[in-house]
């Protein structure tokens, strides 16, 4: 997909998605502290219609705190942001934040052994999708 992300398309509904990756994050122990609803935003700010996309800041407390932690100023790049967006022919994805590379910018060895715990889970929530 990218080298920040990793995802897939899904054959759901958009609202089924949402329903399932908020479902498969809490099974990892990841609550949603934001939902950025993309599309509402544009259509209320700029007046453009686009079709659903929302934005999860999703955050694992135990390995938040385990991370700042070790480098406090790490909150710059959390939670882990979950999209869940249906494209224009209709198809509806799942992306997910690369923990290990956006944490890699940190360079410290305590920050990428979390990160790759973290993306693990992450995984695994995607494959539960």
């Amino acid at each position: 997909m990218s080298t920040y992300g990793f995802g897939k398309q899904v054959k759901m509904s958009f609202e089924e998605a949402l329903a399932r990756v908020t479902e498969a994050l809490g099974k990892e122990g990841f609550g949603v502290l934001t939902q950025i609803d993309v599309a509402a935003t544009l259509k209320a700010k700029l007046g453009k219609t686009m079709p659903p996309y929302k934005i999860l800041g999703a955050c694992n407390p135990s390995y938040a705190e385990k991370a700042l932690a070790v480098e406090p100023q790490i909150g710059l790049l959390l939670p882990c942001n979950v999209v869940v967006r249906e494209d224009q022919a209709g198809a509806v994805h799942v992306e997910i934040m690369d923990p290990l590379s956006v944490l890699n910018l940190v360079q410290r060895e305590e920050v990428r052994s979390i990160a790759r715990d973290v993306k693990s889970k992450l995984e695994r929530v995607l494959t539960a999708v």
